[in-house]
């Protein structure tokens, strides 16, 4: 599927989840091509991200380690370099999502935190958590908004999106799965708030186990990926330790549920849906989210998977 800087970063994550080590070297290859002079990954087609790119970086890390190419290193120098120090931002370091705005997306958490955890700056990754939370997350509902105006100091977009919930609650999961010793006490307060967030948006599962587009709007349209990525964070969670192993119930209904939407090519029908993921359609995202839910389905214990559920093969033991 043709594809923009950050689903091309997710298409990397699925296939590390998937162990297609080789496909993973080729999407990082795109990549590094693609690389903007500044270090944004994959940005060459003219994008305004000024973080989409760094989804790229874990398969472009991965790229590095297995060929001994040093291309692929000084790509990811110039990635985190960017987010490190040029990169727009606010005054208390939280990363704005476009070039020449200065908005705080709950997307940012994705495309940024796994690869800082997972290369040797924990300290950022919680930071971004912690300043994305104090602009986006409502504490009464436990949902995040999707836009924050630092010009305005006010949301801009207040609606509990579900697909930036999604953003959230996977890019949290998938960093604690990334890196294993994080700074004390910082573990459990991404994962009590990855759980705060989850338990959230369950609130607004209906009987066909989707959710609206807007968490809290019914009269919004049914969307798949979000069940996708709300799979995926818990079926992780739960695989590495930090959600109850009560949570592979809802995680395997969530994986089913999107499933049942998946069409006769292959693709998952009914996703907030490119290149405006304004209405029902398909994406890149989703079908990398599907696979990745998959795989996250057969990490789980044997007495929490479930039996003879059908799944791709499941991951490899990353390089650290």
């Amino acid at each position: 599927m043709q594809r923009q800087s950050w689903e091309q970063g997710v298409a990397g994550h699925a296939a590390l989840d998937l162990g297609l080590g080789e496909l993973a070297v080729l999407l990082a290859d795109a990549a590094v091509t693609r690389q903007q002079p500044d270090g944004r990954l994959g940005d060459a087609g003219g994008e305004q991200g000024a973080v989409n790119g760094a989804a790229y970086g874990e398969a472009v890390r991965y790229a590095a380690q297995v060929t001994g190419d040093p291309r692929f290193a000084s790509a990811l120098d110039a990635q985190l370099r960017w987010l490190r120090v040029e990169a727009p931002r606010a005054d208390d370091g939280t990363l704005f999502h476009l070039l020449g705005g200065r908005e705080v997306w709950a997307d940012t958490v994705y495309m940024v935190v796994p690869l800082l955890a997972v290369t040797r700056h924990p300290e950022l990754a919680v930071a971004q958590v912690r300043g994305h939370r104090d602009r986006l997350h409502d504490r009464r509902s436990g949902l995040y908004a999707a836009r924050w105006d630092s010009d305005q100091s006010r949301l801009t977009h207040p609606e509990h999106w579900g697909t930036g919930n999604g953003w959230v609650v996977a890019g949290i999961s998938r960093a604690l799965r990334l890196r294993a010793d994080w700074p004390a006490g910082v573990r459990d307060e991404l994962a009590g708030h990855a759980r705060e967030v989850i338990d959230a948006c369950l609130a607004y599962r209906g009987e066909d186990g989707l959710f609206p587009d807007v968490l809290d709007d019914p009269a919004t349209f049914r969307e798949a990926n979000v069940a996708q990525m709300l799979g995926y964070a818990t079926l992780t969670g739960v695989a590495d330790g930090w959600l109850p192993s009560s949570y592979a119930v809802p995680g395997r209904d969530l994986v089913a549920a999107a499933d049942r939407r998946v069409d006769g090519r292959g693709l998952v029908t009914g996703v907030s849906g490119a290149p405006a993921f304004t209405a029902p359609g398909t994406s890149s995202e989703a079908q990398a989210f599907h696979l990745m839910a998959h795989a996250a389905l057969r990490r789980l214990p044997a007495a929490d998977a479930g039996a003879g559920r059908p799944g791709p093969a499941g991951p490899r033991t990353l390089p650290r």
